[in-house]
């Protein structure tokens, strides 16, 4: 590979890694007082400690920008706009449950918007997988997180009506 097409290749994969990084920054923005917020809240005897969630993510992330990368590097924006127009698509539902949950305090909202999201990045798991299937498989540990989140949305949210509405 010569270094003209090599450093084209580190420029996308930067840019992809820094469109998944922001949609990180603003749903970490929305989180700012969350390990205060959730210790306050009842939680089910299997939600992991706070402490776990931010190494989580930021390996989540990573392996998702890759992805995104590895299909755009594949395609490009004009030939994969619906299979990419989904990943942005679900980082922006991502960004928002944050706000939902530990900005605004909306229980009800957030768990719906969860399931959403779940939805979301499964049709982005299946297009990533049919484009590129190293990239599909970059997804499967997101699109398994989401789902625990969701359980845990959901059991959080009924255990706490007065923190997280009814």
């Amino acid at each position: 590979m010569n270094t003209n097409r090599l450093a084209l290749h580190a420029r996308t994969l930067a840019a992809w890694l820094a469109i998944t990084f922001v949609a990180a920054a603003l749903g970490a923005w929305a989180s700012r007082g969350a390990p205060e917020f959730y210790g306050q809240l009842v939680k089910p005897d299997w939600a992991p400690p706070a402490g776990v969630f931010g190494p989580v993510w930021m390996l989540l992330y990573l392996l998702m920008g890759i992805a995104a990368w590895l299909v755009w590097r594949l395609r490009g924006w004009r030939a994969a706009p619906r299979t990419l127009g989904l990943y942005l698509a679900q980082l922006a539902a991502n960004a928002l449950w944050s706000w939902l949950f530990f900005g605004w305090h909306l229980g009800a909202a957030a768990f719906f918007e969860v399931l959403v999201l779940w939805l979301l990045v499964l049709a982005t798991t299946v297009c990533f997988w049919r484009a590129r299937r190293v990239a599909g498989v970059l997804l499967l540990p997101y699109l398994a997180w989401v789902s625990f989140a969701g359980a845990l949305t959901y059991a959080v949210w009924q255990r706490n009506p007065p923190l997280l509405g009814g």
